[in-house]
């Protein structure tokens, strides 16, 4: 696999890239971006234009991840040529957000086909159930390395966007398969977060609503527990995430708030929460993020991937990690770019909800406030 790189600021407009593009006969192209560069008139057109070989997809962020670290507003194209695999694209509109099930089935069924090692998928971020989305994916094709996200708009929660060839829009999901003996698709996943206070119950919730916690009303208990921030909530919560914890006490999923109902008391989280689930709060800092990233970069490598290998590595990690690292965000990119190495293209997003599997390639789930790794290569031999 080839790849390059193209990395526009907020100053510059695709018409003022040199041409010829730097892999014209890419065949995948990938393009991460603010609200305002996704909105630049011709987008799509522009990118077919210059990668007319390529089917291009992408999705606008709460920040662009580059080689270099994290920046706002601008735009990340990375092209690649897949040289010994087959690559097929998907796109399938969001008629409802209780459509998400079937809409990853769907995706999943068309993609079902021989030598299928992986599939890397983007979705609108608002009017998606993320974990509806993924289990409809993994019923399908359950031993499938599953990665991709949720699109982001800077924690504005107002739109987001989806690029898939000339077309730019919302309620919309893109998916690529890869294919054959050559490919290499894997991943890694991990928070860097830390359960705080006692573990509480889910008495009450439905889907990714949860109305009671250890039989009381969800939001004002969890008020409690934020103090001065709940004064900023929704956004605030950004910072306050929760775990799911399996039987055996360990993180099994962590879940960010969205949104709060002051009527009823519930609290809305960018995945499903099932009743009788044991949740832990979780609080965090800099340096246990920046090892958090770390871990999930090291879970790639005890895969024993050959990093001698151009690889790419797609790293989606979530806007709240964003917010708690705030000015030194880049470090967490940085630890994967030097574990990973001087072969592997660094390139993703900060999201509103990362897909991955992480130790296990063959379970994926919608994750939370975690740093996501789709690491892509191709055998040369």
């Amino acid at each position: 696999m080839k790849f390059k790189q193209e990395h526009l600021t907020s100053k510059m407009t695709l018409s003022k890239l040199a041409t010829p593009s730097p892999l014209p006969d890419a065949n995948w192209v990938l393009v991460f971006g603010s609200i305002s560069a996704f909105k630049e008139r011709n987008l799509g057109q522009l990118l077919q234009k210059r990668y007319p070989k390529a089917e291009i997809i992408g999705c606008t962020t709460s920040g662009e991840i580059a080689p270099d670290g994290v920046h706002d507003d601008s735009l990340q194209i990375t092209a690649m040529k897949w040289e010994n695999s087959h690559l097929k694209f998907v796109a399938k509109p969001i008629a409802s957000m209780g459509m998400s099930y079937a809409i990853g089935t769907q995706i999943a069924q068309d993609l079902d086909q021989a030598d299928l090692k992986g599939i890397f998928v983007l979705s609108d971020g608002l009017n998606i159930n993320g974990s509806d989305l993924v289990q409809g994916l993994q019923a399908t094709l359950p031993n499938i390395p599953i990665t991709g996200g949720l699109a982001g708009d800077n924690a504005q929660f107002n739109q987001t966007l989806v690029l898939h060839n000339s077309k730019v829009s919302d309620n919309i999901v893109v998916a690529v398969g890869i294919y054959g003996d050559k490919a290499i698709v894997t991943s890694g996943a991990l928070g860097g977060w830390k359960p705080y206070g006692p573990p509480r119950k889910i008495s009450s919730s439905i889907k990714n609503v949860v109305y009671q916690l250890d039989n009381k009303p969800a939001l004002p208990l969890y008020k409690m527990y934020l103090g001065y921030y709940a004064n900023a909530l929704p956004s605030s919560g950004l910072n306050f995430p929760f775990a799911i914890m399996t039987e055996d006490k360990n993180i099994s999923v962590i879940r960010t708030l969205l949104a709060v109902n002051e009527d009823d008391n519930s609290m809305t989280f960018a995945g499903n929460v099932a009743e009788n689930s044991t949740i832990r709060f979780l609080k965090s800092d800099h340096d246990s993020l920046v090892n958090g990233a770390s871990s999930a970069a090291q879970q790639i490598l005890d895969k024993h991937v050959d990093l001698n290998d151009s690889g790419l590595a797609i790293c989606v990690s979530c806007v709240g990690r964003k917010l708690v690292m705030a000015d030194q965000v880049s470090d967490e990119v940085i630890a994967v770019k030097q574990l990973l190495g001087d072969n592997t293209g660094i390139t993703g997003f900060y999201s509103n909800g990362e897909i991955c599997s992480g130790d296990d390639d063959s379970h994926s789930q919608l994750h939370n406030q975690t740093m996501t790794i789709a690491y892509l290569s191709e055998h040369t031999d």
